[in-house]
């Protein structure tokens, strides 16, 4: 496969043993290996029959490298690629944009393996499998990926260093050595761009790919949507305290607020409706903060409740609405990190009766009757029909902590009066259920209310000191406002589940089954595992993932630049690259002198020759090479002169006297001046 001469179609055979395969069948076999490899970490993102046809072709060609069996003819090649080019094209409506692209690589790498028979089929294997190795990074750039792919770049180097290697089995091992120190030599070249090539927004982020990836927060609520993202243990986001952290039940972090209901979904209120000024008002010291961000597709930033001061995100220009969310002006595509400042006790909203507040009481007619049956019953109670806000509220938490409530991650299919099923019949549900019951409850006892999404609490890594947040730790409560203090927090799920919103309940997603195996042996081993590698992949984050333009300006002032720019960054990497040009031109000089000058002019002249038809190899011998002229050429004064010559470089070598060796750098100057002056018979 990897020689010129190599082709594995041929008569079927018994399978022989792996040690005993010829050099096509193993350096097949390797390759195939290599590019599973590869394709491996792809299966989450491409289609189901796309990961499956590639299997099976993989396969398909092991077995033919097997057996020594003959390849598959154009017409079956062609054949395949018709059927997955529209399979493709079914899939993803499209054969371009990021999704299609990657499908189309992996089936076009898999389907040449079909005719691999030379050297240069290999190559484009090769290059194919680069292109198709870094397509990983478009849906993860995690260290576990950058690892594996590590791992796939050392075999495929070792593939194509095999691939040059003379006829022969000469071991993979050979060839991996060599792999790896040519990756060895290339991690300085690596090292200097990473630091100093100008950041650019990653292909990943391009539009049209922005709302597809990983689970998060809706910009919507329906009942029974929320209970997922319990199910989901990933990071969410990292924070990073200066100073003394806030207690775990103060620690809300605001996403989407949502105030519009039709009955069954809770949806933010259109920014032209928004008519109720901020009015935020803080009281007590600031709470600094550092947030590391995962991808969320969402043009949302999450800070502590609450923050007037703009977060500092410069790129993504974020701007705080009026209900206090901080909204960016594009999807966040990357992992991001931004410094924020909050202050956990404020006030803000009106604080008197105003127009706008009408939008937080409506209610769709003909939903949950029951419940505001409910409130009005409470209204006509002597002891609270003249009551304010905050005693109705009271009422409400009252019943959820003695009316035998439940908190609970399976409470069943929801109707379509959801507030009502959880008040009178289920009364058990998620935080979702909770905050929309109540706010239902809220509203039609005339006092505006609103949920509000986002995430509470977290857990501290005692490894790095982060607290990390995770999809699980997804949360929703409610506002309520209250004349002369404006909108005041309300988390309903307290009163039911006092636990969830502190330490002693958190939410955890279920295991696998070797979280549960080795969770079952050692839970304290498990979880100072689990924090040592969360702390590894911060570490990634905050170092490589998150390496920024103004990290890049960071280092030019450490290095001492005052005010660096991109033309700072633009000089010193030029002169780097001038630098290391010269220096690998004077290593190249150096590397020549140390060379054997006698082996280099007998070296010149068996290429002279080799021009005339005279073949040798390295051992041959200037002896030998004269005889080798005469007998071509004959004994003229040209060829007389050429044999005396090589008889001379012979005895500089092997028979110079004691005055002659004194004197080698000239005798050899002498020797490489005759023979540039030399009539060659050709």
């Amino acid at each position: 496969m990897l020689t010129p001469s190599a082709d594995i179609s041929g008569t079927r055979g018994t399978l022989p043993r792996l040690k005993n395969l010829p050099r096509e069948s193993r350096d097949t076999l390797f390759l195939l290996a290599v590019i599973a490899w590869v394709l491996l970490p792809q299966t989450a993102n491409l289609p189901l029959w796309c990961s499956a046809g590639a299997g099976a072709v993989l396969l398909w060609r092991g077995t033919l490298a097997l057996k020594a069996g003959p390849l598959p003819g154009k017409l079956w090649l062609i054949g395949l690629l018709g059927l997955t080019v529209a399979a493709t094209y079914a899939t993803h409506g499209t054969l371009l944009g990021r999704d299609a692209g990657v499908t189309l690589l992996a089936v076009l790498l898999t389907l040449k393996t079909l005719e691999l028979r030379a050297r240069r089929d290999a190559f484009v294997i090769f290059f194919l499998g680069f292109f198709c190795m870094l397509s990983n990074f478009f849906y993860s750039q995690s260290l576990l990926t950058a690892f594996s792919m590590v791992l796939g770049l050392l075999g495929l180097l070792t593939a194509l260093v095999n691939a040059h290697m003379p006829a022969g089995k000469p071991p993979l091992l050979q060839a991996a050595k060599t792999a790896g120190f040519m990756a060895l030599l290339g991690t300085p070249i690596m090292l200097v761009l990473f630091l100093l090539f100008p950041r650019m927004a990653p292909l990943w982020g391009m539009p049209g790919d922005t709302m597809t990836g990983r689970s998060g927060l809706s910009g919507s609520m329906e009942v029974g949507t929320m209970a997922k993202l319990a199910l989901d243990d990933s990071v969410a986001l990292r924070i990073r305290f200066e100073g003394q952290p806030p207690p775990q039940r103060d620690m809300y972090l605001r996403g989407p607020v949502l105030s519009s209901f039709d009955g069954r979904k809770w949806e933010p209120i259109p920014p032209w409706r928004h008519t109720l000024p901020a009015s935020l008002e803080f009281a007590g010291p600031a709470l600094n903060y550092e947030v590391t961000l995962e991808p969320t597709q969402r043009p949302w930033l999450f800070v502590l409740d609450a923050s007037a001061e703009r977060p500092a995100l410069p790129a993504y220009q974020p701007v705080m609405q009026a209900d206090l969310q901080w909204l960016t002006r594009q999807p966040i595509t990357e992992l991001v990190r931004y410094k924020a400042s909050s202050h956990l006790q404020f006030r803000h909203g009106p604080l008197q009766p105003m127009l706008g507040l009408h939008d937080f009481v409506e209610l769709p007619p003909g939903f949950n009757p029951r419940t505001v049956a409910l409130a009005a019953e409470i209204r006509r109670d002597p002891r609270y029909a003249q009551a304010n806000a905050a005693a109705l509220v009271q009422v409400a938490l009252d019943r959820l902590r003695t009316g035998g409530y439940s908190y609970t991650l399976e409470p069943g299919l929801y109707g379509r009066n959801t507030a009502d099923e959880f008040w009178f019949d289920r009364k058990e549900g998620f935080c979702e259920h909770i905050a929309s019951s109540f706010v239902v409850l809220m509203r039609a006892l005339d006092i505006p209310a609103r949920i509000v999404t986002g995430y509470q609490g977290g857990e501290l890594n005692p490894v790095d000191g982060f607290w990390t947040v995770r999809q699980s730790d997804a949360h929703a409560w409610t506002e309520v406002w209250q004349a002369g203090l404006g909108w005041v927090r309300v988390d309903p799920t307290s009163a039911v589940a006092p636990g969830r919103t502190g330490a002693a309940q958190r939410l955890s997603a279920p295991q696998g089954f070797a979280g549960q195996v080795f969770g079952n042996l050692s839970p304290t081993l498990t979880a100072q595992l689990r924090a040592a590698w969360e702390a590894t992949n911060n570490h990634w984050n905050q170092w490589v993932l998150n390496y920024s333009q103004n990290k890049q300006f960071d280092l030019l002032k450490n290095i001492g630049f005052d005010s660096p720019s991109w033309e700072d960054l633009s000089y010193l990497l030029i002169g780097i690259i001038v630098l290391a040009s010269l220096a690998g031109g004077g290593w190249t000089l150096w590397e020549r002198a140390q060379h054997d000058p006698w082996l280099r002019l007998l070296a010149q002249a068996r290429r002279r020759l080799a021009e005339g038809g005279i073949d040798s190899t390295p051992a041959t011998p200037p002896r030998q090479l004269a005889r080798l002229v005469l007998a071509r050429y004959g004994s003229t004064a040209q060829t007389q002169a050429l044999h005396d010559w090589l008889l001379q470089l012979e005895t500089q070598r092997y028979a110079a006297s004691a005055a002659t060796r004194q004197n080698q750098g000239q005798q050899l100057r002498r020797l490489r001046q005759q023979l540039r002056r030399l009539s060659w018979p050709l």
